[in-house]
């Protein structure tokens, strides 16, 4: 893979990113499973596994009529590693938020994200609630277990 293709790999998976917050946003179920595999694995903060597209597509359906209804989407990508020239890791933070208020982030997300004919899709999400306080304790005394890219 040359350098301009990385590039234009990269805005295409941005495109990805703001295509699932957009749908988020207008609560579109349809477009957010638009931009999974039809195989995705989707795991939410609290633990929910959905299987699959359709799965992904119908339970964001019913989250978007009670949970999430009114929400938007706050995020941001922190790394995206290509594990290949078909493949890509994206860590991120996000949250949802209701009101022009956005939050602080408090979630932690990986995206895997494969080429497909129609273009980039994401195979599996996985979201996490950062727990900063219990995180702050631990680094306080456990040290070593302070990730090296936040010494």
């Amino acid at each position: 893979m040359s350098h301009s293709d990385r590039g234009t790999d990269l805005a295409a998976i941005a495109e990805v990113m703001d295509a699932i917050a957009r749908a988020w946003d207008a609560a579109d179920a349809d477009a957010f499973g638009r931009s999974f595999t039809e195989d995705a694995s989707y795991v939410t903060f609290v633990g929910t596994l959905y299987r699959g597209r359709a799965d992904i597509t119908e339970g964001h359906r019913a989250l978007f009529r009670a949970f999430t209804k009114g929400t938007r989407m706050a995020s941001e990508t922190l790394s995206t590693t290509f594990l290949g020239p078909d493949i890509a890791v994206v860590v991120g933070r996000g949250d949802t938020y209701k009101g022009r208020r956005r939050p602080a982030l408090a979630k932690i997300q990986t995206y895997t994200l494969v080429r497909q004919p129609a273009g980039w899709r994401v195979a599996a999400f996985h979201n996490t609630r950062r727990r900063s306080l219990m995180e702050a304790v631990q680094f306080r005394f456990a040290p070593g277990t302070r990730p090296a890219a936040t010494a």
